[in-house]
């Protein structure tokens, strides 16, 4: 196979990725539930000499009937490819998602997407697996339709932890109650996002503290804390301590502030990737700058030990780098 592929659409799939062995899915994590299914989609890929393709959907469909999106979400398309590629998959397709695709009728999604664009050999599907116009499209209409069209169809339940399966939902949970050691555990590798560093209002540097700023998105709903990241800024992978939150001053949608210890240079306008390695400790509201300035001292050190500490939590997430 040649190098991993990134398709937006199946207008034209490329010859070699024709006979797929294809995992269907929202997939918004990547988590260990789901890398368990994707394990199973490259052993039946192996065995039958195919192709093993990921096909998934940007935006959220939660997000496209919401008024305004909304979800918290884990992956956006640029962090799931990284994954499918990390995982050792051959290809990821991520189809745009809106009002218009929802329409589509489930023996229409098969025979186009499934059956003419892809030539699937299998395919593999959550037991919540929904799919075409009003949802018709169910595990069982998609076994029906595989045995009538050719191609095998694998229906797989998900992977408990604890008392409770793991879900992306818990995820969210745990990010948003500080829980990153959790969070990264469900999820099998140090939890990541992206964004363009943006300028900000200097005062980290007025402080001693410059920040890489990064705008967050609609429904970001990440903890207000500190924490200690990894940031991968080109080829070069940065420890830091990061903040999210200015209770002391304007905290209408603050952005996620990256302080990058023995860094200097103007990044503005530059992508930044940060990995959070631990929760330091949530949100305070100090008496003055000097006791905040303490705060941070404080901050970095623990930032310091944490990743120092730090190892990789999985085989994927030796292969993401932020941790070694």
């Amino acid at each position: 196979m040649p190098d991993f592929l990134r398709l937006s659409d199946l207008a034209a799939v490329p010859a070699s990725l024709r006979g797929a062995y294809v995992a269907i899915g929202n997939f918004d994590g990547f988590h260990r539930g789901h890398q368990s299914v994707l394990e199973v989609l490259k052993a039946r890929a192996a065995q039958a000499g195919v192709p093993a393709v990921v096909l998934t959907f940007e935006p959220h469909p939660r997000d496209v009937f919401a008024p305004t999106p909304f979800m918290f979400r884990l992956t956006q398309g640029d962090a799931k490819a990284r994954l499918a590629e990390a995982l050792g998959l051959d290809a990821i397709a991520i189809l745009n998602f809106d009002r218009a695709f929802s329409q589509i009728e489930a023996e229409d999604f098969v025979s186009r997407f499934l059956v003419d664009a892809l030539g699937v050999t299998g395919v593999i599907v959550g037991t919540d697996f929904h799919f075409g116009r009003q949802r018709r499209g169910t595990p069982t209409f998609l076994k029906a339709e595989g045995d009538r069209l050719g191609f095998a169809v694998e229906t797989l339940g998900l992977m408990d932890e604890g008392d409770e399966p793991i879900s992306s939902s818990r995820i969210r949970a745990a990010l948003s109650e500080g829980a990153v050691t959790a969070a990264n555990r469900l999820l099998g590798y140090h939890w990541f996002f992206e964004g363009k560093v943006e300028q900000g209002d200097q005062r980290g540097r007025e402080l001693g503290y410059p920040t890489a700023n990064m705008a967050v998105p609609t429904g970001f709903q990440l903890a207000q804390g500190v924490f200690a990241v990894r940031a991968r800024l080109g080829d070069r992978l940065l420890d830091g301590v990061a903040a999210f939150g200015k209770p002391m001053f304007d905290n209408q949608r603050p952005p996620f502030e990256t302080h990058l210890f023995d860094f200097a240079g103007d990044i503005y306008g530059q992508t930044i990737s940060v990995a959070l390695i631990a929760h330091i400790r949530g949100q305070e509201v100090f008496s003055g700058l000097d006791e905040l300035i303490a705060a941070m001292d404080r901050d970095s050190r623990r930032a310091r030990t944490c990743i120092a500490d730090a190892n990789p939590i999985s085989a994927l997430d030796a292969r993401l780098g932020f941790v070694d």
